[in-house]
């Protein structure tokens, strides 16, 4: 009955916690439960939790019998700045602001695994997995119709909230080796608002100029239409051996999980509002270079340019006019339509760990990441700026008297800025958009073996 209510409890949290503001290594978390993120993330090659599962499905089987749950306290600053940007009926359209309405952010996380032999293991682990959050003050710029009407709106953003349920299965082929596979379940939620300037209003330049203000395929399905979610399902595949008495490795693959359709944001979003999660695989090594100290190393590929909403770039058209966006073959919310540009990324993390004592375990770790955001696509991206690239934590665990433990960690992701060049089109009033983001985060969980 314990066990029953506390899976329970893990689903009811990622549904209704969420919560999750712009991650870090792109839209991705950089890391899955509180051990892990201590090491900056690496996990690929390790098994300490029943989070375990959401870095490699195969490291479950290595757990036992155990729950872990708890959430992390996650704060980004995001802030952007347009110079340069003249509008015909407006004049100067200049801005400078934070997008930190919104936050800080509370993530949660919980797993549960049980051994059904001595070689086989079900589980189920809850993380939210990333997403992006802005809310900027009256900037006119991005809400036409209310800079037309004489005004400007309160606030222009949109947030992203990502959640991926993790029913597991892993099977210790031998005393060396264990393979491991999970339904990828996610939950997203989405909504836009303030983002009048590309429903085609009559805002724009290139729209005064040619007569033709459409930009979208379905312009009532573009902004402003609160809150809607979308279901998706995937894969997870996982391996981890252990190669000699001091060294663990491990590779998984993470699939593309297809979402459903944000249907009320099919105007603004490519593919009729499609939002499916990218690809990602890596691969993990663990060393016991000592008796007390381990040091870990994990490589990561995300594969954003596969999807297309997040992938494909501003259509801003020859001499970065762009006439494109008045194209209906590049209409927002067509296949063609225009996204945030994002490239793929590789991401490295560094991860220590030292056994103080019987009781306590010290963390530390670093990670750099690519910028997935090219000069000449920052000005969409002042709507999710993640433009993070280094990542340092510390993190700890300590045994409590009668077994159970408590773990903590703190991450500070170290502020970065992206200077816009060709970034908005003359249609928009040209000129440039730059925007910069730092992050902290902190984080407790709790876990005990049964």
């Amino acid at each position: 009955m314990i066990k029953n209510r506390l899976l329970a409890a893990a689903v009811t949290a990622a549904i209704v916690l969420p919560n999750i503001a712009i991650a870090t290594n792109g839209m991705n978390m950089y890391g899955n439960g509180t051990k892990a993120n201590g090491r900056a993330g690496v996990g690929i090659a390790i098994a300490d939790s029943a989070i375990s599962g959401a870095d490699n499905p195969a490291a479950m089987v290595r757990v036992g019998n155990r729950i872990d749950f708890g959430v992390q306290i996650f704060d980004p600053d995001r802030t952007m700045e347009i110079s340069g940007n003249a509008h015909p009926l407006a004049g100067s359209l200049d801005y400078k602001g934070d997008g930190n309405n919104d936050g800080p952010f509370y993530i949660p996380e919980g797993g549960f695994n049980y051994m059904l032999s001595d070689d086989m293991s079900v589980g189920l682990t809850v993380v939210g997995t990333g997403g992006m959050n802005t809310s900027y003050d009256n900037l006119a710029m991005f809400d036409g119709a209310a800079m037309m009407a004489g005004g400007v709106p309160s606030t222009t953003g949109i947030n992203l909230e990502v959640v991926r349920i993790l029913p597991t299965l892993s099977y210790k082929i031998n005393e060396e080796h264990s393979v491991g596979v999970s339904l990828q379940i996610a939950y997203q939620q989405f909504k836009a608002w303030g983002l009048s300037s590309f429903t085609g209003t009559g805002a724009q330049p290139g729209c005064q100029a040619t007569g033709n203000c459409q930009l979208s395929e379905t312009p009532n399905k573009m902004n402003g239409k609160g809150r809607d979610d979308a279901w998706g399902f995937g894969l997870s595949l996982g391996w981890q051996g252990q190669l000699t008495d001091s060294l663990t490795v491990g590779a998984v693959y993470n699939s593309k999980i297809s979402m459903d359709e944000f249907d009320e944001y099919k105007g603004l979003l490519a593919e009729q509002g499609g939002f499916d999660i990218a690809e990602n695989y890596g691969i993990g090594v663990a060393f016991q270079a000592t008796d007390k100290l381990m040091l870990s190393l994990d490589v990561q590929e995300i594969n954003y340019s596969d999807v297309d909403s997040i992938g494909n770039e501003l259509n801003s058209g020859p001499n970065n006019t762009g006439m494109n966006l008045f194209n209906p073959s590049n209409f927002f919310g067509s296949n063609n339509g225009s996204g945030f540009g994002w490239d793929d990324i590789t991401v490295i993390k560094f991860g220590t760990e030292y056994q103080w004592n019987d009781q306590l375990t010290l963390r530390a770790g670093y990670s750099h990441s690519d910028n997935p955001i090219s000069k000449d696509q920052t000005m969409f991206n002042s709507l999710a700026p993640a433009v993070i690239e280094d990542h340092a934590t510390i993190g700890m665990t300590y045994i409590l008297p009668q077994g159970s433990e408590i773990s903590l960690f703190y991450m500070h992701a170290f502020e970065n800025e992206l200077k816009g060049s060709n970034s908005i089109p003359s249609a928009f009033g040209g000129g440039e958009t730059d925007i910069k983001m730092s992050q902290d985060a902190w984080g407790i969980a709790y876990g005990w073996n049964f």
